[in-house]
């Protein structure tokens, strides 16, 4: 069946089920928001990878039937929530369909004595929460992509929320998935204390193993009352160390937020600077001076880590927020300023974590001024244990901030280790004017991701901890997991997926290099 064939065949075979091949519906299901397309988008390659076409189950029936469509007609389909990935686990090409599952929002069945809620995986994050909380019930899962993002993308790509310090992250709150396997089949996959336990091979599957329609997720009582608490340290070293004795003492805050500090002097702000960005198809002259900045981000980078950028951003900064009833969350919030106090920790009073919360999405709204003007940003979030963490964090730091500027905070951290949130912005390389402005951005960002790639490897790190591994990751997922994780995995993938029509590409290494790192870039750096 060639491409151009697949979605009308599909709309002739299931004339019940919507679908589309409309170019605007093509177009808009062309991408997620890796920011690598940013740069495509910014040269006027608004959709390259367009699918053949797009179909919007209402049911897990539907669902089931579409995809014994595509497994006996052997077209490949790309499970798609609400397109707020940013690891490029969305790329489809023009013989793909694209299966939206937004149509499928019902709560099935709440369960106020188990305190469980059975919900669709087409349901919103933040009408799910506000739901919940009128009901009395948080399921504590706010991720910063909560607005654009649903249940059924949070279980595909291992998400975290900002509440993981008291709740966990996804999966944790997974007690069931109902799925339908590649070959159409519907299973419910239900949590297991004894003998296997299947539901952590979905989690985090990324659409390769089965589509998620449904989740029986752990519900918690609405909290009352919330304490709140910042600390300032000579270093993000001395703060991490406060983290790790706070987690391991047994104190969970809900939220525990540490900035380096220049991204701690962000924090204070805690708003979203608008203007600034030159608008147009190429870099304008009112960001001139910035994109000559980041030209050269190792010095910068160097001078901002050390003493001075402590001295000057006033050092490193810990946000805590506790929640829960009664006098528990503020007994907690001394209980940690004491411990804190024999840690060199200075404390700065609520105004911090009070503002924190009140800006808590901004962070999600500032790329696009970055990127209009002549600039690209992104982020890069991997863990370790708290042993590994020092070689981590100076691993990571060093290989990106070749490339690009570099800031960081750690926003997920447990008794045995921590994520470290890199964010980064940079832009094209010295020399060459503002033809191939866009290409030139692109070979930075790819330098950039493979050098830190292989400085998580080397110091024994995790290559991601909740925005997923997708397509920008997977080049390198042999040497996390090794060849025998990798083969492990396809061997799951084959028993779920027999004919391989689940997000093809996605996850894990292909077998010919990918066009997004830097070893396989045709072009070169300009000096």
């Amino acid at each position: 069946m060639s491409p151009s064939d697949a979605a009308r065949r599909l709309a002739q075979d299931l004339p019940d089920i919507r679908t589309s091949e409309d170019p605007a519906d093509r177009v808009a299901y062309a991408r997620d928001l890796w920011p690598r397309h940013h740069l495509a988008v910014r040269a006027g390659n608004v959709a390259e990878h367009r699918p053949a076409g797009v179909v919007w189950p209402a049911s897990t029936d539907e669902v089931s039937r579409i995809v014994r469509w595509a497994h006996d007609t052997r077209t490949p389909i790309v499970p798609f929530g609400a397109g707020s990935g940013v690891c490029a686990g969305v790329l489809p090409h023009d013989g793909i369909i694209v299966l939206d599952l937004k149509r499928m929002t019902r709560w099935r069945s709440l369960d106020a004595g188990a305190r469980t809620l059975d919900v669709e995986a087409g349901q919103m994050g933040l009408p799910l929460e506000e739901d919940l909380n009128r009901r009395g019930y948080t399921l504590g899962h706010f991720p910063s992509s909560i607005l654009c993002s649903t249940v059924g993308g949070w279980v595909a790509a291992r998400s975290a929320g900002q509440c993981s310090g008291m709740y966990g992250k996804i999966e944790d709150m997974v007690l069931a998935l109902e799925c339908v396997t590649g070959t159409g089949e519907i299973v419910t996959l239900r949590h297991r204390t004894s003998g296997p336990n299947l539901i952590p091979l979905v989690v985090g599957s990324e659409g390769t193993l089965a589509i998620v329609t449904s989740a029986t997720l752990r519900l918690h009582p609405r909290p009352k009352e919330r304490a709140f608490a910042a600390f300032s340290f000579p270093s993000t070293e001395h703060g991490w160390e406060a983290m790790r004795a706070m987690f391991q003492a047994g104190l969970r805050p809900a939220v525990s937020r540490l900035y380096d500090p220049f991204d701690a002097m962000l924090a204070r702000r805690g708003s979203v600077k608008k203007g600034g960005a030159d608008a147009g198809g190429t870099p304008g002259l009112g960001a001139a001076a910035l994109r000559r900045l980041l030209r050269r981000p190792g010095a910068i980078n160097e001078l901002l880590e050390g003493p001075f950028g402590s001295k000057v951003f006033g050092g490193a900064l810990l946000v805590v927020i506790f929640e829960g009833d009664g006098p528990g969350p503020q007994n907690d919030v001394e209980t940690i300023r004491a411990l804190f106090e024999t840690m060199r920790a200075k404390y700065e009073g609520e105004g911090p974590a009070r503002k924190w919360l009140l800006h808590r999405y901004s962070v999600s709204y500032r790329q696009a001024p970055v990127f209009s003007a002549g600039l690209f940003s992104d982020t890069m979030e991997v863990a370790a244990p708290w042993s590994k963490l020092r070689g981590l964090y100076d691993g990571v730091r060093r290989a990106l901030g070749k490339h690009v500027f570099v800031m960081a905070h750690l926003s997920h951290a447990y008794p045995d280790g921590c994520c470290i949130y890199f964010s980064f912005a940079g832009t094209a390389a010295a020399r060459g004017g503002r033809d191939g402005w866009d290409e030139r951005c692109e070979i930075t960002y790819d330098r950039a991701w493979k050098d830190a790639m292989a400085a998580v490897i080397e110091a024994g790190g995790q290559l991601a901890h909740h925005h997923g591994v997708g397509r920008s990751k997977a080049p390198r997922m042999n040497s996390e997991l090794g060849e025998g994780g990798v083969e492990t995995v396809r061997a799951l993938m084959r028993a779920f997926d027999p004919r391989g029509i689940l997000n093809p590409g996605n996850l894990l290494p292909p077998p010919e290099p990918a066009p997004y790192v830097d070893d396989a870039h045709p072009k070169e750096v300009l000096a």
